[in-house]
């Protein structure tokens, strides 16, 4: 059924997550229309909060954040083949979780805010492996600070703590100070170990700003920031919808069409949840969804014009799926009291393996001592060894205590042999096909992880471990990447250096679909400086063009 109420804007963005809202938010401020899509629905943070207040597995994402029939997420990586279909040797690394909801997945994130190396876009040029971005991390710097601006980033003086990525500005905010059981990892590592331990960049407050109190120090950021702290994309959002931008939010979209010639994309058309049909007709169009479900969606557009899909004539688009996937252990410490969970999840870092001549053999990774709360797994353990009473009490106190998880992220590598196609088996309730993955861990990540489990040991032995438990296989990061991959060449990249397809002039993707290689930190810093930079070339070409 289609609808008569027919919509049209300057710019028709697709997704809702901290790069279409960051988008919308600066072409609305310059007059332009915008008009955001979003495939979920709209959820005060009233309604999240009082989800994970009630949940019982914090962790899930099914729990605070409920998909909806017409906008599956993938539930949690505990729950494989539920949205996300994997297949292939590693399927179970690439478990990814993600929000289709107003806002996007920044609703449930740590809020690392990491830039990425001046290295990590020249893999080819100085390592001879993977390949190069189309672009510099000059020509990303000063939208790195616009984006940490934006977000309102913490971080390190880098006059004392340089973390490898050149800045002509300091950090929005001073670092968030290290918690206890932070301040003691660092100083075992810095005395004992020739690695260095270094704040983590945050997108949470130390000062108040942008209307967001100072981080209290709540332990619980993953699934939701109690007190509204953290950075979530729903303030982007807001923030646009006052500049003047329109955001519709149940609305899905499902195909994307051209003009006869087939260089420019005139119409989307989405579905709203009783699957009446709406166009919107537009002058440029941005997809700005999820990696997975911009790709997604570009495959499902395949037409008489584009029978491998919308911008796929280099058979990329679905190819090349990357992520940060590593290893972890949580192991009983031999010495003193930690008591993590004192503090936000992630406050330090061991950056020393982040760059260096030896990543022509093996990527690159970060180690996270993760200072979330250990009660919950020290009374799994305590009951499973068959304490009761007094001693029970004792033995989750002491777990509580001294329990340590460490995990890594370790450097992708694109293979267009990692692809995501269209399920042929599996839709959703409005007749759309799942996404399936089909992914098998690069050697070259291979090897990286099993560097870190070196170290990992090494780690547990400075502390005096005992009772590791690994995570079995590999452990996903929920960063996927490279599914509409940037490049000079249109016959092996999807986009170019600034995010424009090749096939189409007026379309742009803003997602991590277009990176060219994973590099070690968070994605998200880079996504919404790529998506920033997008929003400065699409000012040039509205006004100036």
């Amino acid at each position: 059924m289609t609808s008569s109420n027919d919509l049209s804007a300057d710019i028709v963005i697709v997704g809702s997550g901290v790069a279409g809202s960051s988008i919308a938010k600066e072409l609305a401020s310059t007059g332009a229309s915008v008009i955001v899509l979003e495939a979920g629905p709209r959820i005060d943070r009233q309604h999240i909060l009082d989800n994970c207040r009630n949940t019982v597995n914090k962790n899930k994402y099914d729990e605070p954040y409920p998909p909806s029939p017409w906008s599956m997420h993938p539930p949690d990586q505990s729950t494989p083949n539920a949205y996300l279909h994997t297949t292939g040797p590693d399927a179970q690394a690439y478990q990814q979780s993600y929000l289709r909801i107003l806002g996007g997945t920044t609703w449930h994130w740590s809020a690392c805010a990491w830039r990425y190396l001046p290295s990590d876009f020249e893999l080819r040029s100085r390592y001879g492996v993977g390949r190069d971005w189309a672009l510099k991390y000059d020509d990303l710097e000063p939208f790195y600070y616009q984006a940490e601006s934006m977000m309102g980033v913490c971080g390190p003086d880098p006059k004392v703590e340089d973390l490898g990525s050149p800045r002509r500005q300091p950090y929005p905010m001073e670092a968030l100070p290290l918690s206890y059981a932070a301040e003691q990892f660092k100083k075992l590592i810095d005395n004992r170990t020739a690695y260095r331990v270094v704040h983590e960049p945050q997108a949470r407050n130390t000062r108040r700003y942008d209307n967001r109190p100072v981080c209290e120090g709540n332990n619980n950021c993953m699934p939701l920031c109690p007190i509204g702290a953290m950075y979530n994309g729903i303030h982007t959002v807001l923030h646009a919808e006052a500049a003047g931008a329109r955001f519709i939010d149940n609305a899905v979209v499902y195909k994307i069409e051209t003009d006869t010639s087939n260089k420019k994309v005139t119409a989307v058309h989405y579905y709203d949840p009783d699957k009446h049909s709406h166009k919107v007709t537009g002058r440029i169009f941005v997809i700005a969804a999820h990696c997975i479900e911009s790709a997604k969606l570009l495959l499902l557009s395949a037409d008489e014009k584009n029978p491998n899909g919308i911008a796929n004539s280099s058979d990329q688009v679905g190819r090349n799926m990357m992520d940060h996937t590593g290893v972890q252990v949580t192991f009983m410490s031999g010495l003193d009291s930690l008591w993590c969970g004192r503090g936000p999840l992630e406050t330090n870092v061991i950056d020393s393996f982040r760059d260096g001549s030896w990543r022509n053999e093996r990527g690159a990774y970060l180690v996270h001592m993760v200072d979330d709360n250990q009660i919950d797994l020290a009374t799994a353990l305590a009951i499973d060894k068959g304490y009761v009473g007094k001693d029970l009490e004792d033995e989750i106190r002491y777990g509580a205590s001294h329990l340590v998880r460490l995990f890594s992220h370790n450097e992708g590598m694109p293979d267009p042999d990692n692809r995501l196609t269209l399920s042929k088996t599996h839709k959703d309730v409005l007749g759309i096909p799942h996404p399936e993955v089909y992914y098998k861990l690069p050697d070259y990540t291979v090897r990286s992880c099993d560097h870190s489990r070196k170290v990992f040991r090494e780690i547990m032995g400075l502390m005096k471990g005992s009772d590791p438990r690994w995570t079995p296989g590999y452990f996903p990061q929920d960063h996927p990447a490279g599914s509409t991959i940037m490049g000079h060449d249109p016959k092996d990249s999807v986009v170019d250096g600034y995010n424009r397809t090749h096939d189409h002039e007026n379309l742009f993707i803003a997602s991590s679909g277009v990176f060219a290689s994973m590099g070690t930190g968070n994605i998200t810093l880079t996504v919404a400086a790529l998506a920033l930079r997008v929003a400065d070339t699409l000012k040039k070409e509205i006004y100036h063009g």
